[in-house]
């Protein structure tokens, strides 16, 4: 019997010895295909293959397990854009192949990919688009194409644009959850999702005023690319064009050609100078962004800062706690500081795609950038959303750049303070009694709700926090407080309303902000750099904090999908800060 355990003891020794050596092995295979796809050499004829399909995120990052099956990686803006702009560049990139699908992403994402490929097609190159179906917000990028092909039994989705808010009110009343709610600003409708059932009619004028801009911003663009009067296209979203027959869709000139997937490969091939029993060379974008870049050496640069999520005052306590894209001011603050200090920088551009969060945690990143703007120009790149603490963060730029599309404003601070009262005593049957030195000891407790001069002592505060909020954005736009505050009352505006406001500067995407930080710096020659820095795939695996929280974040979006932003505000309720200048409430715009 001693022997059996010896022997099963080695046995079990020599298995992890064996599994450890090859979770080495297999990481060193893995990284050497990466080094070995660092420098993608591009074949002459080759075309850009772009899959419009999938959530579109500010940035993404790539899976080893994607590399070693074969299969494509998410794709973040950052990449796309990235892999345009290279391909405009690459001598030996013929064209763009856009395969339409189905694409989630807010409006001034889509916007910045369709700015891209009509930036494209100045190197007189060829833009091709393709769908068996086409989502509205695909089609919306693929009708910038030349040529816009679809299956013969394929589906054209155009119907407009709805904009749909989850309210939490009776869920909450059910477990015996009552929300304390103290706001400025008639428009601030955060709150509406905890105390009532249904919009506001401040906040369904708000709503319909920004989606009829973004609907709008869309008409006219497809209009200006496929030649189909606005009215026409107005009335088509009317008419359910997904449920019609393809050959009405032709008819109507959304599409240029009724084709099979052969078909168009056999228009790519002739595109491409191939013969017929020839392959097309196709490139990913992902591919595409490892090619290498004939510069010669620019002593100048322009730092592109990525800050995007929701604003935390940490990363354990915060609303996102501590997931990848929330914006917290100790490390953001660092990394501005290096940049404020490193001598070859001479501006920074600070891409901002945030609904906000923490008030105090936007006055902190405030202070900082405006301490990098005493040394710098710092220009403002408004991604889909930069709005309350996402425009808190930008009101002090040297410049503001916004898509017509974007959503900002929203100038306004909330506080909330769940009472579990009900909860804990009626339904769950748990009593509490206190001892305390002072009257507010045991303030913002669940156990109960707020007295009313609690009440009014909040109340206070959170109008404090309005002053400081406005006084901050007349300061870094040059405005009247007074004028300010006739247009903040917690509105969100589209950015092609806020440059009619003067809360930006002007309209277009990330390539015009850089631009605009180059002419404030005085510099015509100068490369671009990305901060903060990816983490690879290796660093993540080897954080364990990353992984016990991305990983597990990411298991609960697959799971509950639509319904994880129901899921995860009601858990952040009890860690959020107590005072919030946050976007109203998660917004869902279908388009």
């Amino acid at each position: 019997m001693k022997d059996f355990f010896k022997m099963f003891g080695a046995t079990m020794l020599g298995l992890f010895v064996w599994t450890i050596l090859l979770f080495i092995f297999t990481m060193i295979g893995i990284a050497g295909i990466v080094a070995s796809e660092s420098n993608t050499k591009v074949e002459e004829g080759t075309i850009l293959r772009i899959k419009l399909s999938g959530q579109l995120a500010e940035r993404a990052e790539g899976s080893p397990m994607a590399m070693l099956t074969g299969e494509e990686q998410s794709m973040g803006l950052d990449d796309i854009l990235e892999a345009i702009d290279r391909a405009s560049k690459n001598e030996n990139i013929i064209g763009i192949y856009l395969e339409g699908g189905a694409i989630s992403g807010s409006p001034a994402m889509l916007q910045e990919i369709r700015q891209a490929i009509l930036r494209f097609k100045e190197s007189k190159k060829f833009v091709v688009a393709y769908g068996d179906t086409y989502s509205q917000g695909s089609y919306y990028i693929c009708s910038a194409a030349d040529e816009v092909y679809m299956n013969p039994t394929g589906m054209l989705d155009w119907h407009g644009m709805s904009a749909e808010i989850t309210f939490y009110t009776e869920l909450m009343e059910k477990m015996g959850i009552k929300m304390q709610v103290y706001k400025v600003g008639t428009f601030k409708s955060a709150v509406e999702p905890y105390i009532n059932t249904a919009m506001s009619e401040p906040n369904r004028e708000q709503v319909n005023s920004y989606l009829t801009s973004i609907w709008g911003n869309t008409l006219k663009d497809v209009a200006a690319s496929r030649k189909i009067k606005k009215e026409r296209l107005n009335a088509l979203a009317d008419s359910m064009l997904m449920l019609k027959d393809p050959t009405f869709v032709l008819k109507e000139k959304m599409v240029d050609k009724l084709c099979y997937k052969d078909e168009v490969r056999d228009i790519l091939k002739k595109k491409a100078g191939k013969e017929e029993d020839e392959k097309i060379s196709f490139i990913s974008p992902a591919k595409m962004n490892t090619t290498q870049l004939n510069l010669e050496k620019i002593e100048d640069c322009i730092a592109v800062y990525y800050a995007y999520g929701d604003i935390a005052d940490d990363t354990t306590s915060g609303l996102t706690g501590g997931m990848v894209g929330s914006i917290v001011p100790e490390p953001m603050n660092k990394d501005l500081d290096k940049l404020m200090k490193d001598k070859s920088i001479k501006a920074v551009v600070i891409r901002v795609n945030s609904g906000g969060g923490s008030a105090y945690a936007s006055e902190q990143i405030w202070r900082q950038i405006s301490l990098l703007k005493a040394e710098k120009p710092v220009v403002i790149s408004m991604g889909g959303l930069a709005a309350s603490g996402g425009y808190y963060i930008s009101c002090n730029a040297s410049r503001i750049v916004a898509e017509p599309t974007t959503l900002t404003g929203s100038i306004g601070i909330f506080g909330m303070v769940p009472d579990a009262s009900n909860l804990l005593t009626e339904k769950v049957g748990l009593h509490y009694d206190m001892v305390k030195t002072n009257e507010h000891a045991d303030f913002g407790t669940m156990s109960r709700g707020m007295n009313d001069s609690e009440g009014a002592l909040m109340q206070a505060y959170v109008e404090r926090g309005y002053d400081l909020f406005t006084r901050r954005v007349a300061e870094g736009r040059h405005l009247t407080q007074d004028s300010v505050k006739a247009i903040a009352e917690g509105r969100v505006w589209t950015g092609e309303q806020a440059l009619k406001l003067g809360l930006v500067d002007e309209l277009g995407d990330l390539q015009v902000a850089i631009k605009a930080a180059a002419k404030l710096a005085k510099t015509t020659e100068y490369v671009t750099e990305q901060y903060p820095a990816k983490k690879s795939w290796l660093e993540k695996m080897m954080n364990e904090n990353d992984l016990s929280g991305d990983y597990m974040e990411g298991q609960m979006k697959s799971m509950l999908g639509e319904y994880y932003d129901i899921f995860s505000e009601v858990k952040n309720i009890k860690h959020m800060n107590k005072v919030q200048a946050k976007m109203p409430y998660k917004l869902i715009i279908n388009n």
